[in-house]
């Protein structure tokens, strides 16, 4: 199979810079996890390794559970986060997949960029069998019904299609995790049919904390806690958001050669203080609201949370591909833009060049640039800097309080990626490069 590869590159397994060790995991936390998971057949469960064996993810789904059930492993291409992977998905065609939500990101804005180029028609169908699916999902998740029959019609019709370009139309279960995802992303992929299922956890308490299910109320939950983990929220506000703490004999024993760091993370009780900001509602689920760890704190005090401001405004603007809040000790929030680009699929590079998707926006404004750099060179152009404005105001309607509005923004002249430095091997946003790259440009929004 020429889009998987036999063998595990040497410098996967070089651990002479970690920090702590989890080289084996117990039987009971795999087994809770399956249990979760649900329809497993062993011998005949396939997945697609992709990730770095260093991550806990991949090391819990790709290699702990595929042992358990006796599942089938394909390992990606080397560049496969660079724009292989979905030739191995529709070679796999694999009946488990987890992505961090970077991933579901590239799927959703390469789904996005062909729907615009599609004739009219065929975009009302889309359109039509897209609502039909979320419709579906919404009404099961609020214990309502829901029309089976038009469903039936709109995977037969569309989504069946959708799923096999993705390589997903086998897949039982979507799993994300590893970092923040909107509630958009979610109920984009709810409506091709691909209900995505939320993981939370963190290497220390060996992955697993919480999994959400298709059968759980709402699109904001990460889900409940799994079995025989204990779960508080520590030092709650008026909200009743606080850090989320959990204790089980899934969590570490500490990091190596760190016993400060050990005492800051796991306190004498045993409980390990996860710096992720949440609540539990009396049902049990568990939603997250932020990191402690990137809170933003205003020269006023204000405390806010970057990634749910940053949500605001990619859900108004969904031409952007990454957007990044400044504001610590600082007067007021800014914001650094970029727009959607084509990649380079051999080295990940972003290219100048915009998506269909950008182009077909701009068209809407009655202007016709085909790169960021020309978008740039007009001024940056007086129409399309109006365009953000305004979305900008949309998101800031939707803003807790006035210091959490945004008052500047700025277009940057590349994308984020793993190989220009802004993002790390699994797609996490490297937050302290970008400001120190972009210092300049940050400095000119406070003038």
């Amino acid at each position: 199979m020429s889009a998987a590869v036999s063998y595990i590159p040497l410098e996967l397994l070089d651990f002479r810079k970690a920090r702590c060790f989890l080289m084996t995991t117990s039987p009971g936390t795999v087994k809770v996890i399956e249990e979760r998971f649900g329809n497993i057949v062993s011998g005949q469960e396939s997945t697609v390794s992709y990730l770095p064996l260093s991550h806990i993810a991949a090391q819990m789904m790709d290699m702990f559970l595929s042992i358990s059930y006796g599942g089938c492993v394909y390992f990606a291409d080397r560049d496969a986060l660079k724009g292989s992977l979905v030739k191995t998905l529709n070679k796999v065609h694999p009946t488990r997949f987890i992505g961090v939500p970077r991933v579901y990101e590239k799927f959703y804005e390469r789904l996005i960029n062909v729907e615009s180029q599609l004739p009219i028609v065929k975009k009302a169908l889309l359109n039509w069998a897209r609502s039909t699916a979320l419709s579906h999902y919404m009404n099961l998740m609020e214990g309502k019904q829901s029309d089976s029959l038009q469903y039936k019609i709109a995977k037969f019709l569309v989504l069946n299609k959708i799923k096999h370009s993705l390589g997903l139309d086998q897949a039982k279960i979507a799993l994300i995790g590893g970092a923040s995802v909107s509630n958009e992303i979610k109920k984009f992929f709810m409506s091709i049919d691909i209900p995505l299922s939320e993981v939370f956890g963190m290497s220390e308490s060996t992955g697993g904390h919480c999994m959400a299910t298709r059968d759980d109320p709402n699109v904001q939950t990460v889900g409940k806690p799994l079995v025989d983990i204990a779960t508080k929220v520590y030092n709650p506000d008026d909200n009743g958001v606080g850090e989320i703490c959990l204790k089980s004999r899934s969590v570490f024993m500490g990091y190596l050669n760190d016993p400060d760091k050990t005492k800051e993370t796991i306190d004498e009780d045993g409980w390990l203080h996860t710096g992720d900001l949440g609540t539990i509602d009396d049902k049990g689920y568990v939603y997250i609201t932020g990191r402690s760890k990137e809170l933003i704190i205003t020269a006023g005090g204000e405390n806010v949370p970057p990634v749910h401001v940053e949500n605001l405004v990619k859900k108004e603007l969904p031409v952007l591909s990454n957007a990044l809040l400044v504001g610590e000790k600082r007067k007021y929030l800014v914001i650094l833009l970029t727009f959607q680009v084509e990649t380079n699929p051999d080295t990940g590079m972003p290219s100048d060049k915009l998506l269909p998707v950008v182009r077909e926006w701009l068209a809407g404004l009655n202007v016709s640039y085909t790169t960021v750099q020309e978008i740039l060179d007009a001024g940056p152009c007086p129409i399309v800097l109006e365009a953000i404005e305004d979305g900008i105001a949309r998101a800031n309607k939707n803003a807790i309080s006035n210091a959490q509005k945004i008052q500047k923004f700025a277009i940057l002249p590349q994308d984020f990626s793993v190989p220009t430095g802004e993002l790390g091997p699994t797609f996490k946003l490297k937050r302290s490069f970008v400001l120190g790259k972009y210092s300049h440009v940050i400095e000119q929004l406070y003038k």
